[in-house]
Parts: structure tokens; C-alpha cells; sequence
């Protein structure tokens, strides 16, 4: 059998690059914005496979283009992909039509060995029920706990030491690696109780760390093959990616089972516990299959870990290149106390805006994928036939003229604030966009829950770091732009900086 599958990958293998070579040279996919050809059987395979290195901007120029920006994209055997960055088909996908478009079964299929029936991977009873347990993490009594105890100890004890450190032995950090330490910690704290110490001024490099990001990217690359019959057989071979990727689940699944034998023990010697996590409140639902309480804890370690570590690194690298809005960050912080006050915290309107400034350029999840249920048409005419991908494009919309203006491609976190005047003083007011035209935290029923966390857990990181520190960034060649990961959202190659301390700063002027 292994003989065979191996014998038909060298008679594919000729055939496909062939009959891109043929295609290639009549196809000007690569040089242009405009939808691109369609061919028979193979879609638009030779497009996609020409900018799979330039995936996100190509994609972007296209619905740039578009009337409606919206365009459908041919793959093999003439299945299409709707790609949107119209707010009212993503109302519409995530709202007004919610129960027709789903995670689907291709997307549950490819992601399945990794988050297995967690809350990000399933619809349904099952979706319901986790969304129920989870919400119960995020009401304004587990926020305050959140700020005032976990986020400051992890900022404080850990966070700070280390950028201390740095500034002093003018050390090169990458700082999408402490972020992701950082973000790690508080979720294993918040969530489950459990107290990785991952941002230990060692900076220890784990299994885990490395499973994680083999787990993440495997899975990914699933979802973007171009013939998805290719992960299958190499999952069967046990070969390349499909066989970092198993490697990569075994590592992740022992550390969820850790964290839950630990916590059943917890919870058999006492009778009550002085603070009731989201893994206890799972636990004591009456949901004891391993399997399930092993998906959940996987997927919320996924999400908290990378979506707001992703945000704050392009964040912070925007901000070295907008001085000018440092300033006025610097000021609002200076404005506040030390200490973690979550009032405080949460009225930095100022860098609220410029966290919301940063996301719309830099989304944490670039384009998000679902599945139609029926037939169904979008409100700008498109048509979708049952079982269609139909994805919205965060990315995409945040360069939209129509939606931010001709100014779209500046950092302004102006376009998020409104100038109010009370008593002869003037001061900032948020004013948000509506989640249809900003779907960073999706939208609907399932909007993010962690929203109001992320942006106290950022906003308490950006203070603590901007009041005594400057991140530079430190790349060994002249970057204008990094390279923005369309898989992971993150930052490709890492973030490396070297942090001044702003009192030595003072003290040279």
C-alpha cells in the first residue's frame, strides 16, 4: 500500500508541475489584482500557487478591486470560496443568517487532531454548552480579579525583571517570544488555575514551546494545501508535516492532562475552593469524558496565548515608528497610578484607540472561514451553493478606502476618538466601529468573549512597559515592514528589539 501511494506522488508530482508551466505563461494572475482565471478541474490553482508567498496582499488588491468586495475564488473541481470584505455580508454570515454558515466539516475535518471538539472547532449543543461555561469567566468581578491580581504579578514579578535585564547587559530579545510567554501564563492562570511560570527570567526553551508553534502552523497548512488530499496522505505515510504535527499533538494533549489531573486533585481535597477557574466549573458540570475537557483546555490555551500576543507585537513595532503617538500614549499613562486599578486600566481611551488603530491593520485572525449549510444569496447578490467556503477578510477591510478613507493606510488612532469639552477642558471619548465593519472579534452569537480580557490584558501590558521602558526594534537588516505571517497572524522571523530604560534616556538629554 505505502509502495503505491508512493508510486502514484511520482507520477502526480511531473504531471502537476507540467501543467503549471503550461498554464503559467498565459496566466497574468501573478502581475495583476484582478480575479483571477479559472481553469478546468484545477480552479485557480496556478494563481494561488504563484502568490502563495504574497497570499494576504494578493488577496487583498483583489477585493480592493472589487465592486462589492466580494469575489468568488475557483479551486479544483470547480468548487468556489467566497471572499468578502463587505460589512454586510459578514453581518449577514454572522448574524442575520448565523445558523446557515458554520465551522463546516472540511474546517472540523483539518483542524480535528488538534482541537479535537473544542469550543472553536464545533457548532451546535456541544458550541452552546462550552460558550455557557466559558461565559461565566467574564463578567466584571473575574475582569478586576484579572487585572489586579494575575496581570499585574505577571507584569510586575515577571515581565518587568526581564526587560530590566535586557536594558542593562543590552540584550536582544524576541519580543513576540516574551509576549507569548506573557500571554501563556495568564491564561493557564485565569482559566485553569495552573501557573506555567513560562516567563521565568531563564526564558527556558520547552518541548511545549515548540509543539505549540509545530501544532498551530501544521494545522494551518492543512487548511491553505492547495489539493487537500496531499495532508492526507502524507497523515497516512506518517511523513513531513503530518508527522511533526502528531509529534507536536502527543506533547500538547500531556500538558492539557497534566493541567487536568492536577486540578481533579484540587478539587477531591478540598470542598470549596477560594476561587472557582473555568477548567473547575467544567469539571464539576458533570463533564468527565478526558477527551472533551482535553479539547477544551486545548483550545483555550490556543486562543489566549497567540490572538493577543500576535496584537501586542504589532503593536509595539507600529508604535517605534510613530514616535509622535508614543508621546501621547506616555502621557495618558502618566496620568494614572501604578498600581493595578482596573478603572483606571480600563478608561485608557487613548490607547484603546491606538490597540483598535493597530488590530485594524494587523488583525490577530486575518480571514476566517465558514461553511453554508443551504443554498443561500448574500446581500450584494453573491450566490452560495450548499457546502461553499464563505469567508470574511479582517485584513482586507482594514485597507478598505470605502471604509476608513483615503488616509486607510496611516496609524491614526484618531479615526477612533471623538474630542469632548467639560468645564474649559477637553478630552478624549471612544467611539467605536460597528463589529460588522471591524470583525477583529468576530460578530453575533459568536463574538469573542475574551474581548474585554484582551483589551485589559494589552492595555495593563503597553502601561506597564511604556512607563519605565523603549522598545527599539533590532533587525539585523533595514525592515520597512516585517513580514506578516498569513497563517499564525504573527510577526514571521520574530520580533527582535533591545529595550532602553527611560530614566537612562533622560539622563543622555
Amino acid at each position: 500500500m505505502l509502495l503505491q501511494l508512493q508510486y502514484l506522488l511520482l507520477i502526480l508530482i511531473p504531471l502537476l508541475s507540467l501543467l503549471f508551466f503550461f498554464f503559467f505563461f498565459n496566466s497574468n494572475s501573478n502581475s495583476n489584482s484582478k480575479v483571477p482565471k479559472s481553469y478546468p478541474l484545477v480552479g485557480s490553482f496556478f494563481a494561488l500557487l504563484a502568490n502563495r508567498d504574497r497570499l494576504l496582499p494578493w488577496l487583498t488588491g483583489i477585493i480592493q478591486d472589487s465592486p462589492s468586495n466580494t469575489f468568488v475564488l475557483r479551486q479544483s473541481f470547480a468548487t468556489g470560496h467566497v471572499i468578502s470584505g463587505n460589512p454586510a455580508v459578514v453581518q449577514h454570515i454572522l448574524m442575520t443568517n448565523f445558523n446557515n454558515y458554520g465551522k463546516g466539516e472540511d474546517s472540523h475535518r483539518t483542524l480535528y487532531d488538534l482541537l479535537g471538539q473544542g469550543i472553536f472547532n464545533v457548532d451546535g449543543e456541544s458550541w452552546k454548552f462550552q460558550r455557557q461555561i466559558a461565559m461565566q469567566e467574564f463578567n466584571t468581578k473575574s475582569l478586576r480579579k484579572f487585572v489586579e491580581t494575575v496581570v499585574h504579578t505577571e507584569v510586575s514579578q515577571r515581565l518587568i525583571p526581564t526587560l530590566t535585564s535586557a536594558a542593562e547587559h543590552g540584550t536582544v530579545l524576541d519580543f513576540q517570544d516574551i509576549l507569548q510567554r506573557f500571554t501563556f501564563d495568564n491564561i493557564c492562570n485565569i482559566a485553569f488555575g495552573f501557573d506555567p511560570a513560562y516567563l521565568s527570567p531563564s526564558l527556558p526553551q520547552t518541548k511545549l514551546d515548540l509543539a505549540l508553534e509545530n501544532g498551530i502552523k501544521c494545522s494551518s497548512e492543512r487548511g491553505n494545501t492547495l489539493f487537500q488530499g496531499v495532508w492526507k496522505i502524507k497523515k497516512l505515510l506518517n511523513i513531513g508535516s503530518e508527522k511533526r504535527l502528531k509529534i507536536a499533538i502527543s506533547e500538547i494533549r500531556g500538558f492539557a492532562m497534566t493541567i487536568i489531573k492536577e486540578k481533579k486533585q484540587e478539587l477531591s481535597e478540598k470542598e470549596s475552593l477560594d476561587s472557582v477557574d473555568l477548567l473547575s466549573r467544567l469539571l464539576n458540570s458533570g463533564h468527565l469524558d478526558e477527551n472533551f475537557v482535553i479539547d477544551f483546555v486545548i483550545s483555550f490555551i490556543l486562543a489566549g496565548r497567540d490572538t493577543t500576543s500576535a496584537a501586542l507585537t504589532w503593536f509595539f513595532w507600529v508604535l517605534s515608528k510613530n514616535p509622535e503617538i508614543e508621546s501621547e500614549i506616555l502621557k495618558e499613562i502618566k496620568e494614572k497610578s501604578e498600581g493595578p486599578v482596573y478603572d483606571e486600566v480600563k478608561d485608557m481611551v487613548y490607547t484603546h484607540a491606538s490597540l483598535c488603530e493597530s488590530m485594524r491593520l494587523y488583525p490577530p485572525v486575518a480571514l476566517d472561514a465558514k461553511e453554508a449549510v443551504n443554498d443561500d444569496v448574500l446581500p450584494d447578490g453573491t450566490v452560495v451553493k450548499k457546502g461553499m467556503k464563505v469567508s470574511y477578510f479582517p485584513y482586507a477591510m482594514g485597507r478598505l478606502e470605502k471604509l476608513w478613507g483615503s488616509d486607510w493606510a496611516e496609524f491614526k488612532p484618531e479615526r477612533w476618538l471623538q474630542k469632548e469639552e467639560e468645564n474649559s477642558k477637553s478630552s478624549w471619548r471612544f467611539a467605536g466601529r460597528d463589529s460588522y465593519t471591524y470583525p477583529v472579534f468576530q460578530a453575533g452569537p459568536r463574538i469573542c468573549l475574551g474581548k474585554e480580557m484582551a483589551f485589559l490584558q494589552m492595555k495593563s501590558v503597553v502601561a506597564g512597559v511604556l512607563r519605565r521602558f523603549k522598545v527599539v526594534p533590532a533587525f539585523e537588516k533595514c525592515v520597512k515592514e516585517p513580514e506578516y505571517d498569513s497563517f499564525l497572524s504573527k510577526m514571521k522571523g520574530g520580533f527582535p528589539v533591545k529595550i532602553a530604560e527611560r530614566d537612562h534616556l533622560h539622563s543622555e538629554n
